[in-house]
């Protein structure tokens, strides 16, 4: 089956939010440039998704005119078989990354990316729900701490592991990056 990855908003913008965490974001890009790299040596074709939304000022950094929407500093760099603009959570909303991937003969997608629990898990459900089989590797997607609803904290640890638990069998196989890169090359 015809493999594709997908790097979902890893985009400078996230760094200019108060809840950007430096230390959270260092294990995610080695697990997400190791899937790059073992992705792009395998010949998988990786793909590159930007968030545009909000506000067109320089103050917006998910605005283009902010000029923040550019591949997040630390993330290995690659050649795009395709990239692709959302202003949607999920990225095959409006983007035409859909047609692409059909047009390709793509069956299996591997999400990766940031945010875990939101732009990564919604692409998840709705590629699941059109068709494709889908590979989420976990590590290689990046959350951050929030607060809930009655204010105690969600630790961003605790959220991929509710987000994982959700999409296994359900939506996604659950995967680490060697477990995605050898279901690629089978």
């Amino acid at each position: 089956m015809k493999t594709c990855l997908i790097v979902i908003d890893a985009q400078e913008s996230f760094r200019q939010r108060a809840y950007w965490n430096e230390s959270q974001a260092a294990p995610y890009l080695a697990a997400q440039n190791a899937l790059i790299e073992g992705c792009a040596a395998a010949g998988v074709p990786v793909v590159r998704v930007f968030h545009v939304d909000g506000p067109a000022d320089a103050s917006n950094p998910f605005a283009v005119e902010s000029g923040h929407v550019h591949p997040i500093g630390g993330l290995a760099p690659f050649t795009a078989a395709a990239t692709f603009t959302k202003h949607r959570h999920s990225a095959l909303v409006n983007s035409g990354l859909d047609v692409w991937l059909t047009q390709n003969g793509i069956g299996r997608l591997i999400v990766s990316g940031i945010r875990t629990e939101q732009c990564c898990e919604t692409t998840t459900r709705h590629a699941s729900d059109l068709g494709w089989e889908v590979d989420y590797v976990t590590d290689a997607t990046l959350t951050f701490d929030m607060a809930q609803p009655d204010g105690r904290p969600l630790s961003a640890a605790d959220i991929k592991a509710r987000t994982s638990t959700v999409l296994q069998g359900r939506f996604a196989t659950v995967c680490t990056v060697a477990q995605a890169l050898e279901r690629a090359a089978a």
